[in-house]
């Protein structure tokens, strides 16, 4: 939503600015005018031209971590952020992947449509098919599925608690069905020894089955798990660091700027988040050669995709000294969407805090009303379960083509990184630029919304 000028003026003359004991001193807010002025030594200097170039280039493939692709990028944004004369690291940290197998299940000389499991092992059976129900203790009380296939139902248990019983029954391999429509996609959790080869039927395809089987049909079927397994893979962070301009004035203060370089397979990720991570370039070159009293970091995290790895990885190398000093963490995750909904503020506890203050006054500043509201998966996690104020920027409800092959530089709005690039930009210098506090409680951020529960990316 946007406002008019004199009615973002009245607004953000209104707020008063309170210091959390981070913050040396209590100060008294300048008027509007004087911090629009600050705001536009920022705003006036970004190009989103930059943003949208620097997103076509990164999505020109998908960038799954631990991959040459994903190297790519990395490299392309150290070098971007080098460029612009800040000191940089790439930060390395292993994670294991597991590669998905090619399954198939024929069944009387028909190949029925089959998915696989995670950690499940490779291997082929041939034998008899017993419905053993859920596959509990109890249901698989006394029977012997030596040499045979298990069918099991979706539901109740764990799907490798399912695969554990079977096989310590007996059974050679292991076929789950949903309990509802659609196709079936689940993990074993971790690698076990103890698991037989898994897959998964639909429904409609269990149920059949099923029923063949309660009727007194004897079904014999094959079962093959080929080229699954875990391997150990690679991935990066990319963190560029501007020191405070004047060392003798230095607050010892740090302000984070995040976002995610990797996306899922099949996706050349130009939302999700080649628009976060250009959008940080940006405001690093923006930033390079403004005065600040606050060193400002700007991390490129990888493996999001794959549970926050890089981020928690990252939080991981900080000094208890560091996470003291971190004021704040902006997290950039999906900001330039056409078919996106508004841009909004979330954090892990749905709470208020620094970042989403300076953020929500540096909106009224510019025009923009945010609202906040509670959400994890996304880089912001790990930075609040360490004790830092952090908050994710993402638009809400997010666009159709998430994670998906549409995920494309044609869907990207320049008004939308436009928008977010001067929020972040104009709230991270609040902070950055001389003489300046952040700000404790803007009060200008509209009750919580709900975030669009079906999106699970933002990892």
């Amino acid at each position: 939503m946007r406002r008019k000028p004199f009615i973002a003026l009245v607004l953000a003359a209104s707020l008063t600015v309170g210091l959390p004991a981070a913050y040396a001193k209590e100060v008294t807010a300048p008027p509007a005018q004087v911090q629009q002025a600050f705001d536009n030594k920022i705003i006036k200097r970004i190009n989103v031209d930059n943003i949208y170039n620097d997103i076509g280039h990164l999505s020109s493939k998908p960038r799954i971590a631990g991959t040459q692709a994903e190297w790519d990028a990395v490299q392309y944004i150290e070098t971007k952020y080098a460029s612009f004369g800040y000191d940089t690291e790439i930060q390395s940290f292993p994670f294991e992947s597991y590669e998905i197998p090619t399954v198939s299940v024929t069944i009387a000389g028909d190949t029925i449509a089959s998915d696989s499991f995670t950690y499940t092992p490779n291997g082929e059976a041939t034998g008899e098919v017993v419905d053993v129900g859920l596959a509990t203790e109890t249901d698989l009380t006394g029977i012997d599925l030596t040499g045979k296939i298990a069918l099991v139902k979706r539901g109740d248990i764990s799907f490798a608690d399912k695969v554990l019983n079977a096989a310590k029954a007996g059974a050679s391999a292991v076929i789950i069905y949903n309990n509802t429509s659609g196709s079936l996609n689940g993990t074993l959790g971790a690698p076990n020894d103890a698991f037989v080869p898994v897959v998964s039927l639909s429904q409609t395809d269990g149920d059949r089955l099923a029923s063949s089987l309660a009727n007194g049909q004897a079904v014999s079927a094959t079962i093959e798990v080929v080229g699954g397994g875990v391997l150990q893979k690679t991935s990066h962070n990319v963190v560029a660091v501007k020191e405070p301009t004047n060392k003798k004035k230095a607050t010892d203060q740090i302000i984070v700027v995040g976002a995610h370089h990797d996306s899922v397979a099949g996706s050349p990720g130009a939302n999700d988040d080649a628009s976060g991570v250009a959008t940080s370039i940006e405001l690093a070159r923006v930033m390079a050669n403004m005065p600040t009293d606050t060193e400002i970091r700007f991390v490129s995290f990888g493996a999001e995709e794959l549970g926050l790895l890089g981020s928690y990885a990252y939080v991981e190398t900080l000094s208890q000294d560091e996470r003291d000093r971190i004021v704040g963490m902006f997290q950039m995750d999906m900001v330039g969407s056409r078919d996106a909904g508004d841009l909004v503020m979330f954090t892990v506890d749905g709470e208020k805090n620094v970042v989403t203050d300076l953020a929500a006054a540096a909106g009224v500043r510019t025009g923009t009303t945010l609202t906040y509201g509670q959400e994890g998966r996304s880089d912001h996690v790990p930075f609040y379960y360490a004790g830092i104020p952090a908050a994710l920027f993402i638009h809400s409800p997010t666009e159709p083509w998430y994670h998906s092959p549409e995920d494309s530089l044609d869907k990207i709005s320049k008004a939308k990184l436009q928008e977010t690039a001067e929020i972040v930009g104009a709230a991270v210098y609040q902070v950055a630029r001389p003489d300046t506090p952040a700000l404790e409680r803007a009060k200008v951020a509209p009750k919580p919304v709900e975030y669009e529960k079906e999106v699970g990316g933002l990892q």
